[in-house]
């Protein structure tokens, strides 16, 4: 958890760019992400020095040769001069104490140069490197800059996590093609219920800043801790474990660094349009899907892969995703997905197939309707969680559905929280009262859920949580929207006989007319 003093800080740094004339925050959150991978350049570095010290060995990774010079440059200038520095003048230990001016120029001229470079190493966050371009306008922000996530915390796994995604809260607008921030404690509600394993292979086809894989990665550390142990095992986490997509080179760029910030070093986060390209290479490979895919957008029919066509004839992106989910899992594989409302209720052929598809061919075991507020200020659409399973061979008997009314938060623009911090969350420090459970149901969820197959299949309609058999479902033409199923109970209300509220009506108008008559004297 990021403390106040920490926040005091990300918020400085924050106003620091703002002032400094870098206003997008999408742009600031890119250059402190190019920054922080600098200053990672140089740990890195440091960390395999000291390695050769106490060994005697060569170091086991030179980024930068000390002693040896970058090939020179136009000076800006003088462009009939050249610039000559060497690699150690590089690194951010030696230009954070530079003269601004200085380190301005080296981190222009020759670090960014240097990190497009970086490409070539294999991993994954330098991958995204390749077309990175400095944006800080001036010596004076670059060195405020410097200094100020100099002081940042960066030692500890959870607290550089923290950190990263305190700023990454920051980023206060919606993004293109639909993007934008699903809430934190929605992402942990799903991973909670999905309850990642240490052998897992999870994806994202729609990652965007890698909320979905950080949290997954945090539960799996949490609950297996002895995975980083094994070489095995630490391999798997650090390089295979979690794989994520998207089309947004800057999004790529933020969830690749989100993800090392938080402890995993290579995972694979990849430049993929997931809907227009074929799904051959990834078909039948993950056994966990958690995602929040783009609503609302068409696509036409030549820009869309052919083998999601099979599965769904559709132009629509919400049902496209769909299938996608059901091309790259395997069999048994899980899957907890945010969708719009229409995708659980929508009357066209391609919204009741795939409804069709999800509760016959496999198994869908829930459906959570979550209140239309959850997603301001960004967006008020009304959303839900899909939790399936893939069987190709049915399995569904009855689906869990659980009507959330309250995440913790307010659900207008302002998103304030309704409990003190101890109270929000999948996991309170405590439990919670009645009252408090009516302003934040997601610890209910979660220990419902538990109980899906067993005392909730006793629930009446009229409560909070309920099933529902796969033959209603088939009856009702596979609607999935909870107010078809759910019974409300309405307060019974006692009214006076017709003849008596006639004669009180009557003897109304009888005392109008003698006030009436009273206030005419009045006034003679």
């Amino acid at each position: 958890m990021v403390t106040g003093d920490f926040k005091a800080q990300v918020d400085a740094l924050w106003n620091a760019f703002w002032s400094g004339g870098v206003s997008n925050p999408l742009s600031v959150i890119e250059q402190i992400t190019y920054l922080l991978f600098i200053r990672r350049l140089d740990e890195l570095q440091a960390l395999a020095d000291k390695q050769a010290q106490h060994t005697g060995a060569e170091p086991t990774r030179v980024i930068f040769p000390d002693g040896n010079y970058v090939e020179g440059v136009p000076d800006p200038e003088n462009p009939q001069e050249f610039i000559t520095v060497a690699y150690r003048d590089m690194r951010w230990s030696v230009m954070r104490d530079m003269h601004p001016d200085k380190a301005f120029k080296i981190m222009d001229n020759f670090v960014f140069p240097f990190l497009r470079d970086q490409a070539s190493d294999g991993s994954s966050h330098a991958t995204h490197m390749k077309d990175a371009r400095f944006g800080i306008p001036t010596p004076q922000l670059l060195s405020k800059a410097m200094d100020m996530i100099d002081t940042l915390p960066m030692e500890r796994r959870d607290t550089k996590g923290d950190i990263y995604e305190y700023m990454l809260g920051k980023i206060a607008s919606a993004g293109q093609n639909g993007q934008f921030r699903t809430p934190r404690h929605i992402i942990d509600l799903m991973v909670a219920l999905t309850a990642p394993r240490p052998s897992d292979l999870i994806c994202d086809p729609a990652s965007g800043t890698c909320g979905f894989l950080v949290s997954a990665s945090e539960y799996v550390l949490d609950h297996h801790k002895n995975i980083l142990f094994d070489e095995v095992t630490r391999e798997h986490f650090n390089s295979d474990m979690f794989s994520g997509f998207d089309f947004d080179r800057t999004m790529l760029r933020i969830g690749s660094m989100n993800m090392v910030l938080h402890g995993v070093e290579n995972a694979n986060i990849t430049y993929r349009d997931s809907l227009a390209e074929e799904t051959e290479r990834d078909e039948g490979r993950y056994s966990l899907i958690l995602a929040n895919p783009p609503f609302a957008g068409s696509l036409d029919y030549e820009s869309c892969a052919k083998d999601l066509q099979q599965v769904v004839k559709t132009k629509k992106t919400e049902l496209l995703f769909l299938a996608l989910f059901l091309r790259l899992m395997q069999i048994g594989g899980r899957a907890a997905v945010i969708v719009p409302d229409g995708v659980l209720f929508g009357s066209s052929k391609a919204h009741k197939s795939l409804r069709q598809i999800l509760v016959e061919e496999h198994k869908l075991d829930a459906v959570i309707k979550m209140p239309s507020g959850v997603f301001q200020p960004y967006a008020g659409v009304s959303t839900a969680i899909l939790m399936f399973t893939k069987t190709d061979s049915g399995g569904t008997d009855e689906v869990w559905f659980y009507d959330m009314e309250a995440d913790g938060y307010s659900l207008d623009a302002k998103r304030t929280a309704n409990l003190d911090e101890s109270k929000l969350g999948v996991r309170p420090s405590s439990a919670l009262t009645d009252e408090e459970h009516s302003k934040n149901n997601l610890p209910d969820i979660l220990a419902r859920w538990a109980e899906r197959e067993k005392g909730e299949r006793d629930n009446p309609r009229t409560a909070q949580s309920f099933t529902v058999p796969k033959a209603e479902l088939a009856k009702n033409g596979y609607d999935l929207s909870l107010n078809r199923y759910k019974e409300i109970v309405y307060e019974q209300v006692e009214y006076d006989p017709p003849k008596v509220i006639i004669a009180q009506l009557r003897e109304l108008e009888k005392d109008i007319a003698e006030g009436l008559d009273a206030l005419e004297e009045m006034l003679k």
